[in-house]
Parts: C-alpha cells; sequence; structure tokens
C-alpha cells in the first residue's frame, strides 16, 4: 500500500513539475516524512527526482540551453563538497523543520526571493541549489530564478531546468552513498517511484501547453504552504 500511494504522489509531483517547471521536488518531499524514516526522506527524493528531472530533460531535450551546464556544474562540486561536510552537524530530527521552512520561505517571502536573486550567475547558482539540496532536497526554485530571465521561451526554462536539477541529484546521492545510505534497503518503493516519475515527465510535457499555468502555480503554492506548515507543526507537537 505504501508503494501504491508514493508512487501515485510521484506520478502527480512530476506531471506537476514538466507542466510549470517547480514544485513537484517540494511538493513530493513534503509528502514523504508521512512514509519514510527520517535518515531516508532526502535520499529517496533525489534519486526520485533524478529520474523525474532526466526524463523530462530527455523529453525536451532540443530545447535545453547547454551552454550554461558547465558553469552551473563547476558551482555544484564546490557546493555539494561544503554542504556534505556541514550536515555532519546537522540533527536528522531538525530535517522537517529546514524542509517546511525552506518551502515557506521561497513561496511567500520576497526578502528572501530577493537575497536569492542576488546570487545571479550560474556558478553561484550551482553552488547554493546542489549545497542546499543536501539538505533540504528541494532547490528548483534557485535556478528557475535566473533561467526566466535569460529565456522567454517556458520549453527552454522547463527543459533546462531540467538538465541542471539531474546534476544536483546526482551529486546528492553520491553525497549519500559516500554517508552509507543503503538504497537497495527501500529498492521496491525507489523503483515504483522511478517509474511513476518518468510517466509523470511524459503526461506533464504533453499537457504543458494545455494548462493555465498562473491558476494552476497559485493552486500549487497555498497546497506546498499547507504541507510545510504540517512538517512544522508535527515536529514541535
Amino acid at each position: 500500500m505504501t508503494e501504491f500511494l508514493l508512487a501515485l504522489i510521484t506520478f502527480f509531483t512530476s506531471t506537476i513539475a514538466a507542466v510549470v517547471g517547480l514544485g513537484g521536488g517540494m511538493l513530493l518531499i513534503a509528502f514523504l516524512p508521512n512514509f519514510l524514516p527520517i535518515n531516508a526522506i532526502v535520499p529517496i527524493h533525489g534519486i526520485t527526482q533524478l529520474s523525474s528531472n532526466f526524463s523530462r530533460a530527455f523529453f525536451g531535450y532540443k530545447d535545453i540551453q547547454y551552454e550554461v551546464i558547465p558553469k552551473f556544474l563547476f558551482g555544484s562540486l564546490f557546493g555539494v563538497a561544503l554542504f556534505a561536510f556541514l550536515i555532519s552537524f546537522i540533527s536528522l530530527e531538525y530535517i522537517p523543520l529546514f524542509i517546511g521552512s525552506y518551502i515557506l520561505l521561497s513561496l511567500w517571502s520576497t526578502k528572501f526571493n530577493e537575497k536569492i536573486k542576488r546570487f545571479e550567475s550560474y556558478f553561484l547558482i550551482g553552488f547554493f541549489q546542489s549545497g542546499l539540496s543536501v539538505i533540504v532536497g528541494a532547490t528548483g526554485p534557485l535556478t528557475l530564478t535566473l533561467l526566466y530571465k535569460d529565456y522567454k521561451d517556458k520549453n527552454k526554462v522547463v527543459t533546462t531546468s531540467a538538465a541542471l536539477m539531474s546534476i544536483s541529484h546526482i551529486l546528492k546521492i553520491l553525497v549519500f552513498i559516500y554517508f552509507g545510505f543503503v538504497f537497495s534497503d527501500y529498492i521496491t518503493i525507489i523503483a515504483t517511484m522511478v517509474i511513476a516519475a518518468i510517466l509523470g515527465s511524459w503526461v506533464g510535457t504533453k499537457l504543458r501547453h494545455k494548462i493555465d499555468g498562473k491558476k494552476f502555480t497559485l493552486m500549487l503554492k497555498l497546497l506546498l504552504s499547507i504541507l510545510a506548515i504540517k512538517l512544522i507543526v508535527e515536529l514541535f507537537i
């Protein structure tokens, strides 16, 4: 039953990400604490989101802006190295707090997003996006902030973001392998979520031109906010 529910949620969130370019990863990680042990949330989210983002990039590979990848990759390597070191000093008990706070701030805080916008280079975006993903899991909005400024075409933004997020998730997975996380212990859950993520990417790519993105994004923000608040409140209760 757990596998079925996670597959359904993953399909839904992957479809959302393929349609609007963001929100799927944050939505998924907001659900995962209800199904997985705390130490498994970020690594399993990483491998699922890798399949979601990579498949989304693959289905729209003609729209990827490859010139931004080298700088992003270089920054990502530095960011992951630093934040992988810092995670050793952070109690896993508080990961839901980091996740919930990050979601709320990125959705509703103008000051928070203004500070993020100051890091407008693909090297720095890679540094913070890939580095922070080791701790909070879902950091897609960091890349989208810059991509929306550089490219007006929605398909270019969505597919390029997916390619860059794939890099972040690959590096994050390597970090958790280094720390000894055993992915094979969750092989059934991972397999069903990966399949669902790929199917969601395919469906979302087909639906991208048929859905009102503005209304959809507003509903998504409200749902994400409710889930984020739930994560924070449950930690203290």
